[in-house]
């Protein structure tokens, strides 16, 4: 039997209890009433999952960058590299440092590409959806325009017909340029790293770099002179110019790479040349930096190959339409008008719209579709082939985080060497030298493939491009250096699109009876009105 004491104080705590609950408005407290109300507990519950929802969104960026530079470090204690001390870098203290250290080299891991990722969480995927029903709208409403006015359908695909014409023409062109950047580089690193006498060691050295000149010579003239000679259209003329940067880059990668330990190994002894099946991996695997071995995926999955192509494919098509439809009709006539302030500001605006959607279409079909679609052939692991660029509060994260493929060769060979040779002090002169280099080939690449020379590419990233990268650093933070940083990219890509456009037509509609070099730097749109 309990205490009647016991009971005593069990009723009154009962009691209390009861009256505590709150009750319902207008209801009186009901002692026979053992349901509790939770309604105010609920609206809590959920305000504080709110809260932590938000806290796990704002903390999921810098916890991803800390557990993967966590796995470099691992990676980088369990393979150093031969002859170099380890790096002794605390690995809470690596996501802290924006700028790699000098000497870092690049390590490669499996992981997915970051578009890959954000695909699996449902939100994202429904945005991308969005974005893609919008784009089928777009056309649709297009094309019911046209048959509304002209009574058919204008599927014209002429634009994308000359720009692809003579396309067999390249892709030939491209075998000799193939063969030689796969026979010529292999065979010099194997001439300078046997062992001989002094005079055929000084023989083979020489005869080495006698062939590697001839490759640069041919791989710099050939597709040049195809097509200047074959008036090749622009997507032929892309074809070739890309991979004649391509397999420069790939080139003197593998020979930075395997030369230096080939020439000073320790003891006068020449270190093995790596195999020539690895050197042939590296020229199709989607990465410019040379190692004998990569990361590797179990297997293939061809659904997943098989989506990429067509995605880029479809990318292509779509460019082509936006081109067609958004600044033909703009540019076309504007040689027939005299050159005005006025004319020139309205048509940079008409531009921006469809230069933004030039640069992510471009952006998703070679960054992400292309390169994708060879990594997923090749299983190469590591599809870090960009980064979240569009998350940039600066243009200096912005230049990182764009085209992380071409940034690793550009810090590897021009900022990295550029400190080896200036001191590592110098890093704003190897800063330069690596805007100046980038500039260079982007201004060369316009160049080739529209077949005149109007450096607004030039001018946008020395002029505009390098101040920016010092002013708007990665000490700006916030979303409005966000907002900033896409505003002056819809300005910048509509200055490009104006600028060329308007140059291509005036080309055409004013040719010159003949040739000269101060006709070929010369702008024509600035005279041209017929």
């Amino acid at each position: 039997m309990e205490p009647r004491a016991a009971q005593v104080r069990r009723r009154e705590k009962r009691g209390r209890q009861q009256e505590d609950r709150p009750s319902r408005e207008g209801e009186p407290h009901s002692g026979g009433n053992t349901e509790v109300h939770r309604g105010p507990d609920l609206v809590q519950w959920t305000q504080h999952m709110q809260a932590v929802k938000t806290q796990l969104l704002e903390q999921a960026q810098g916890q991803l960058m800390q557990l993967l530079d966590q796995a470099m470090w691992e990676a980088i204690q369990a393979y150093p590299p031969q002859d170099r001390p380890v790096p002794s870098i605390p690995p809470d203290s690596l996501h802290k440092t924006r700028e790699p250290s000098l000497g870092k080299r690049k390590v490669f891991i499996i992981r997915k590409s970051l578009l890959d990722e954000l695909m699996e969480v449902p939100h994202f995927r429904t945005i991308y959806h969005m974005f893609v029903a919008g784009l089928c709208v777009f056309i649709v409403s297009t094309l019911a325009i046209d048959l509304i006015d002209e009574g058919r359908l204008m599927m014209e695909f002429d634009l994308l017909t000359f720009s692809f014409g003579q396309l067999p023409l390249a892709l030939v062109t491209w075998v000799p340029m193939f063969l030689s950047t796969l026979l010529v580089p292999y065979q010099a690193l194997r001439l300078w790293e046997r062992p001989q006498s002094g005079g055929a060691w000084a023989l083979g050295v020489g005869l080495g770099c006698l062939l590697l000149a001839a490759h640069a010579a041919m791989l710099g003239i050939l597709p040049v002179h195809v097509a200047v000679d074959y008036q090749l259209p622009p997507a032929s003329r892309c074809v070739l110019v890309f991979e004649q940067v391509r397999l420069l880059m790939k080139s003197y990668s593998f020979l930075r790479e395997t030369v230096p330990g080939t020439l000073w190994a320790r003891g006068g002894e020449g270190i093995r040349a790596p195999s020539f099946s690895s050197y042939l991996y590296f020229l199709f695997c989607p990465t410019l930096i040379y190692r004998e071995t990569y990361p590797r995926t179990p297997n293939v999955r061809w659904n997943y190959v098989a989506k990429n192509f067509a995605q880029a494919l479809g990318c292509v098509l779509y460019a082509c339409f936006i081109l067609g439809r958004l600044c033909v009709p703009v540019f076309a006539n504007m040689s027939q008008e005299p050159f005005s302030t006025r004319a020139l500001v309205l048509s940079i605006m008409h531009a921006t719209l469809p230069g933004i959607f030039m640069l992510l279409l471009i952006f998703f079909a070679f960054l992400h579709c292309w390169l994708n679609a060879f990594a997923e052939m090749l299983r190469f692991g590591d599809r870090m082939f960009y980064r979240d660029w569009w998350n940039s509060t600066s243009f200096s994260n912005y230049y990182r985080t764009w085209n992380v493929v071409v940034h690793d060769w550009l810090y590897s060979y021009v900022y990295q060497d550029g400190l080896w040779l200036l001191g590592g002090r110098a890093r704003g002169a190897a800063m330069l030298g690596v805007f100046l280099v980038s500039a260079v080939v982007h201004e060369y690449i316009f160049c080739f493939v529209l077949g005149f020379f109007y450096p607004v590419m030039l001018l946008l990233f020395l002029v505009f491009g390098g101040p920016l990268n010092f002013t708007m650093h990665d000490r700006r933070t916030g979303p409005a250096w966000n907002v900033l940083m896409w505003t002056l990219l819809f300005l910048g890509q509509g200055i490009q699109v104006s600028l060329y456009c308007q140059e291509w037509y005036a080309r055409r509609h004013c040719p010159q009876p003949q040739t000269t070099f101060w006709g070929l730097v010369t702008p024509r749109s600035w005279s041209c009105h017929t």
